[in-house]
């Protein structure tokens, strides 16, 4: 009985010893696909926030260029509108100047109507005095006159008086004509200065208004842009904060995958470093074609870690190489994962199955079906996903497949 006692005492640390790599190197490899999902998970996250923020600073761009060039034509229409109130005050200058003129002309004018009314004045009082001291034959000819302008023109009149009328008369007719003149002039001048200031407060104006309008849109644009570059720097602060969870999930990941090539059978590991070069040791586990290479680059993730092989649903699987089965189960993104341990710190593992057909800890020999192909986890159709790790890391699978 004691001897018994001694044996088991003995054999269960032996046996606990055994069996710690494999449930211990199980639940390594599950953490560290774990971990690398959400990897992938942040990694597909930082490409959407990478793509926004391109697509933020192309529009920011964009906009610089629209405000440039408005602001490219405000800059014209200031230079034209600089150059018309250049115009303008020539036009102001030319303005004052008309309107000195029509002050003067206004003046003359009316110097023009008292000098007419007195010659007016003047002759009628002649004209009396004539019919007073003169023949009844002037009587006639004034009136045998048809109005005022011919008597001024009548020869017979003009004959009849002196020197000192004709004087008189000269003046009055001149006097007439030039004010007639200067009022046409006036005319001309008031319509002119009106002309000039149509012209002023319309050129003013349009430009004016052309400026406020293309102001205004340029002042949109820019708030708009102000938008753009608030959320681009929004973005670029999660694209950080995104960065360092990668780093840390990176890092935690680098020590579990230790904990996995600990767990792996020391007896198995490689000499050399525990790096294996491509022989073709291992078979195709399906008949297909390769429908993703290795380290496809994706939105959710920078480097694909194996192979798809394009095979229909139930498709069964076969071992690429004999060994110990270390993980059988599902775990996230891969749906169904099987991985073997075939020595010398590699191993196999295959994803996305509908069904396991191993468990941990059992042996598997060559070409044995270990389940059947299927679509579970992160995946767009049925196919299979076939990775090689070398302890732990996966590496290109053609260089295994023979």
């Amino acid at each position: 009985m004691r001897l018994r006692l001694l044996l088991v005492t003995l054999l269960l640390p032996l046996v606990v010893w055994v069996m710690l790599p494999v449930v211990s190197g199980a639940d390594s490899q599950d953490d560290v696909d774990r971990l690398q999902g959400r990897i992938e998970q942040k990694q597909g996250q930082l490409d959407q926030v990478r793509g926004r923020a391109r697509v933020l600073t192309s529009d920011i761009t964009a906009l610089t260029k629209r405000i440039d060039s408005l602001q490219g034509n405000v800059d014209v229409l200031q230079s034209r509108q600089d150059q018309i109130q250049g115009q303008l005050d020539d036009k102001r200058r030319e303005l004052a100047t008309t309107q000195e003129d029509l002050r003067d002309v206004r003046a003359r004018l009316a110097r023009l109507r008292t000098r007419l009314d007195s010659a007016r004045r003047t002759l009628a009082a002649r004209l009396v005095e004539l019919y007073k001291s003169d023949e009844p034959d002037m009587v006639s000819v004034v009136l045998s006159s048809d109005g005022f302008a011919e008597l001024l023109e009548n020869g017979a009149y003009l004959q009849r008086i002196g020197e000192q009328d004709k004087t008189i008369i000269t003046a009055v007719r001149d006097a007439k004509a030039e004010a007639a003149t200067e009022t046409r002039r006036l005319d001309t001048l008031e319509r002119r200065q009106q002309s000039i200031a149509d012209e002023i407060y319309q050129r003013r104006n349009e430009v004016a208004r052309a400026r406020i309008a293309v102001e205004r849109k340029r002042d949109a644009i820019d708030r708009v842009r102000g938008d753009r570059r608030a959320l681009l720097g929004t973005v670029r602060e999660r694209a950080g904060h995104l960065n360092e969870d990668i780093r840390g999930l990176q890092a935690q990941q680098d020590k579990i995958q230790k904990r996995i090539q600990a767990a792996q059978n020391p007896s198995s590991t490689a000499t050399s470093g525990g790096q294996v070069a491509g022989n073709g040791r291992f078979i195709w586990p399906v008949n297909g074609p390769i429908t993703s290479p290795f380290c496809e680059a994706r939105s959710w993730e920078n480097c694909h870690p194996g192979i798809d092989i394009g095979v229909g649903e139930g498709t069964p699987i076969h071992a690429g190489g004999s060994g110990t089965v270390i993980m059988a189960g599902y775990n996230g993104g891969y749906g169904n994962y099987t991985c073997i341990d075939h020595g010398g710190g590699v191993s196999t593992c295959y994803a996305h199955q509908s069904v396991i057909q191993v468990s941990v800890g059992q042996h598997v020999n060559q070409g044995q079906v270990i389940g059947l192909s299927g679509n579970t986890g992160f995946s767009f159709g049925p196919h299979l996903h076939f990775e090689v790790r070398i302890n732990g890391a996966v590496t290109q699978p053609l260089n295994y497949l023979g």
